[in-house]
């Protein structure tokens, strides 16, 4: 339930309660700088306990120059360094089949909630939410005058863990699991780059989509891979 919560709940709060948007800047301000550190110094690919050093220059930075470029970029690593992190522990606490189909949830209400405007006014002022003393606002992603939610980067981090949850599968000397995580970036990248095209027609997407159909299609390509390999 956390990937649909993590867009119903939310939106559901914000709507009654639009102050709560505010404790939300906070909750983000606290939460995600630690959570970036861990996958810094623990979880990313070839990663080293003093990575996590380059979390306090990237808040600098972010809080420094809000509304520059690079200041927007730090941002962002940070959020998606901390989505990271909450990905590996949803991913480790709950089992794969459960969460691939929270993740689909997440699609689908995503997209109701966009087609039916119920998640353009929750969103404008979640988005909007900024600590006090001009502190960074982690709890949603600018760069430019693009916006996407806080959701949005923790659903492509769980299913890029959801893509080696089962471990490595090993033929001779190709690593299915490897080529199954290029795979799966690689078709998201592409996924959402086409699905952006959507933009000279409308304003708002969801975002999640692309993540969930890269989910489908790649989970489809392993089943078929490991029939051929696995007896």
């Amino acid at each position: 339930m956390v990937p649909a919560a993590s867009i119903a709940v939310v939106i559901g709060v914000v709507e009654l309660e639009s102050s709560s948007a505010r404790w939300l800047s906070y909750l983000a301000l606290v939460a995600v700088p630690p959570l970036a550190a861990f996958a810094l110094g623990v979880l990313i690919h070839g990663s080293r306990a003093i990575w996590a050093w380059a979390t306090p220059p990237l808040f600098v930075l972010a809080w420094a120059a809000p509304d520059a470029l690079a200041g927007e970029a730090a941002a962002t690593a940070l959020s998606g360094l901390a989505c990271v992190t909450l990905g590996w522990l949803l991913v480790s606490a709950v089992p794969a089949v459960w969460l691939r189909a929270g993740v689909y949830a997440m699609a689908v209400i995503d997209t109701v909630y966009v087609s039916a405007d119920l998640l353009q006014g929750p969103n404008a002022v979640l988005n909007a939410a900024a600590p006090a003393a001009s502190l960074p606002a982690l709890q949603s992603i600018h760069l430019g005058s693009a916006v996407m939610g806080f959701g949005d980067l923790f659903v492509a981090a769980v299913v890029g863990f959801l893509l080696v949850a089962d471990g490595p599968i090993r033929q001779g000397d190709l690593d299915v699991s490897a080529r199954r995580q290029r795979f799966g970036a690689a078709l998201t990248l592409v996924l959402a780059l086409g699905f952006d095209l959507l933009f000279f027609a409308v304003d708002t997407l969801p975002a999640t989509v692309p993540v969930a159909v890269a989910l489908a299609l790649v989970e489809s390509r392993a089943s078929r891979v490991q029939r051929l390999f696995v007896p």
